[in-house]
């Protein structure tokens, strides 16, 4: 096996997919053992089982860097579902739902956390009458069966297991890289790993030193001079 550089891994995958990649991602380290409890807002016990073991042979724990677990993507992406991305508050919803082209993007009526529950609960239903839930399979095994749902188009509850894996797999990339004020990322994990330095609210004092490399500790949009985001909640999701 070629000698491949977690950053390099990520890099080729968000371009491609993991269905191409299933030779140079090496089975990981139990992530359960060193992720932290998170409490779910959307999911159930028996979704958080599936996307917990999902995420974490997306992007695995190696010997230096921890995976998505213990970054909390599963955290990130239940938060995401349980508000107004999840609800769709942004989306058309009103018909008439045709088969589209590629180029016409989500066609489908689901709004996103519609899309995980029904995709979800249809493979933990097959899955447990076929004996071995996805959590409980091997490492090996689980990376087979994220390659199927990637390249095939069994129906999930009314759903392409192509269109769910393409939702599950970006959601996982979202929560890996992005800022931690949103559930993932966990310090800064991702960030540090890339070299990014984050959510700096100036670069003043560098702006005419041409050339150098920014070697700073990543910050977040959580750790800026006002404390963080502060949502509104009086402005809706909808656009008016």
């Amino acid at each position: 096996m070629a000698d491949i550089s977690r950053r390099a891994l990520l890099k080729a995958a968000g371009v491609m997919g993991v269905a191409a990649l299933p030779q140079a991602i090496t089975p990981a380290r139990p992530a359960s053992a060193s992720a932290q409890p998170a409490t779910y807002l959307f999911l159930n016990s028996e979704e958080a089982s599936f996307l917990e073991a999902a995420v974490s042979r997306l992007i695995p724990d190696d010997d230096e860097w921890p995976g998505a677990l213990q970054a909390g993507v599963a955290n990130y992406i239940d938060k995401q579902l349980a508000g107004a991305w999840g609800a769709g508050e942004r989306l058309y919803r009103s018909g008439p739902w045709r088969p589209g082209t590629a180029s016409q993007g989500y066609q489908l009526p689901f709004t996103p956390a519609e899309l995980f529950r029904a995709s979800i609960g249809a493979i933990n239903k097959a899955l447990s009458q076929a004996g071995t839930p996805f959590a409980r399979m091997s490492a090996e095994q689980q990376d087979a069966y994220l390659a199927r749902l990637e390249t095939g188009d069994k129906d999930l509850g009314g759903v392409p297991s192509g269109v769910f894996f393409e939702h599950l797999w970006e959601s996982t990339i979202e929560g890996f890289f992005s800022d931690p004020v949103y559930g993932g990322n966990r310090d800064m994990v991702a960030w540090r790993m890339i070299g990014f330095p984050g959510a700096y609210a100036s670069y003043y004092d560098l702006i005419d030193q041409h050339g150098i490399k920014i070697d700073r500790a990543p910050t977040s949009i959580g750790e800026g001079p006002h404390g963080g985001m502060h949502m509104n909640p009086s402005i809706p999701a909808k656009l008016p």
